[in-house]
């Protein structure tokens, strides 16, 4: 009775050796960065065009315009009224383009970390 398979009652599982398996981990980094990414990208962009609702003087009982500002609020909850000026206008584009820049950066930093794990 000789048993060719060194643990006996165990399933062998064909593991990849060497360079595959490096492709499949560098693979999860990549997607792990590309969501990182779009997540980032999603949140300046929606912080962005709440500037530009606001200085092109959009509807502001808009459903649409309601929800980009209620999301604007929430992701720049932190930056509120950091800058405070005269000119409304201005103080928009400072306290909502500073998170805006900021998780943009933040997140491309962290999904380049990802890409190179």
């Amino acid at each position: 009775m000789s048993n060719p398979d060194p643990y006996s009652g165990y399933s062998t599982y064909n593991h990849p050796a060497g360079p595959e398996r490096a492709v499949r981990h560098r693979d999860g980094g990549r997607r792990a960065a590309l969501a990182v990414c779009t997540v980032a990208d999603t949140a300046a962009g929606l912080l962005v065009l709440w500037v530009l609702l606001y200085l092109l003087d959009a509807n502001q009982a808009n459903v649409f315009v309601e929800f980009v500002r209620g999301t604007a609020d929430w992701l720049a909850w932190w930056s509120q009224d950091i800058f405070t000026m005269d000119t409304e206008g201005l103080r928009v584009v400072l306290n909502y383009g500073l998170p805006a820049v900021l998780y943009l950066l933040i997140g491309h930093g962290i999904a380049s970390r990802l890409n190179r794990a």
